[in-house]
């Protein structure tokens, strides 16, 4: 099989269809798991810890599909032919702002549970990188719009 750009952003969209379709499904059985985790933690929760689990899940669960769904957008876009366009550098403003809405998520989690202090690093360097690119993004846009008024 020869990989081409159209192969890896149908890979890129199954991804996203996957992840989705796993937080999903770990959002339905959100009980059940939070449940499994306090009973089989190695680490000593609280009796409230279950709870708080339960709210760190569900709200952190928001960002994560709201991600995806932003996800999905960008590279429909992409798969277009449109990529240097206005529109995606709002779509990963919005990623960028998901991911930093989760490692706050996370960071406030950390109080109860200090693992969570670990994914908040990663979703506030995930919102990092992602703002670069939308950065890097922005200015491809203002060279391209340069182009095409330039005869």
């Amino acid at each position: 099989m020869n990989w081409s750009s159209k192969n890896s952003i149908r890979l890129s969209r199954l991804c996203v269809v996957l992840f989705g379709a796993a937080a999903l499904a770990i959002l339905a059985s959100a009980p059940w798991l939070v449940e499994a985790l306090v009973a089989f933690s190695p680490i000593p929760l609280e009796n409230r810890a279950g709870s708080l689990l339960m709210v760190t899940l569900y709200t952190g669960g928001v960002p994560a599909l709201y991600i995806l769904w932003q996800l999905w957008r960008l590279l429909e876009n992409i798969q277009g032919g449109q990529v240097f366009i206005p529109q995606n550098v709002g779509l990963l403003r919005r990623i960028s702002w998901g991911c930093a809405v989760g490692a706050v998520i996370c960071l406030a989690s950390g109080l109860y549970y200090l693992p969570f202090l670990v994914i908040a690093a990663c979703g506030a360097f995930m919102a990092l990188i992602v703002r670069v690119v939308k950065n890097v993004f922005q200015q491809a846009v203002l060279l391209q719009e340069d182009a095409d008024y330039t005869i």
